[in-house]
């Protein structure tokens, strides 16, 4: 059965397939870079209140299941993302600035799950690395 969430006047759900890159798609989210991108990641959401279902680092993209109160939108929780994290990686790992005008491309890709079953999708994002 699908689970629903709710707050003051919604109940939904609401599960977006999100991937977004580097500029220029450098193969820079590595090592200490993925681990931190990672964390921060994961306490941005709880701050804006997303639920990161599934969430792989790859060197040139960052693929991400999320869950989004529809209220807040899934482009604000995207954009939050992306701008928080190019802040503090910037900052922590200067070697960023160099190679990188800004971290992120402007665009991103996302999708609605529904189409596909969420045990697929959450497969496709855990086994990308091995393929």
């Amino acid at each position: 059965m699908e689970k629903f969430k709710s707050n003051n006047n919604v109940v939904y759900s609401c599960k977006y397939h999100v991937i977004f890159c580097p500029k220029y798609r450098r193969k820079v989210l590595v090592n200490a870079i993925a681990s931190r991108l990672k964390e921060l990641l994961s306490q941005i959401a709880i701050e804006i209140q997303v639920e990161i279902i599934e969430m792989e680092i790859m060197p040139d993209h960052v693929d991400m299941l999320i869950e989004v109160d529809p209220q807040f939108g899934a482009h604000r929780a995207v954009k939050r993302f992306k701008g928080a994290t190019s802040r503090y990686l910037r900052m922590e790992f200067p070697e960023l600035k160099t190679r990188l005008p800004s971290l992120w491309t402007n665009s991103y890709f996302i999708s609605t799950v529904g189409g596909a079953p969420l045990e697929t999708i959450k497969m496709y994002i855990q086994n990308q690395k091995e393929t």
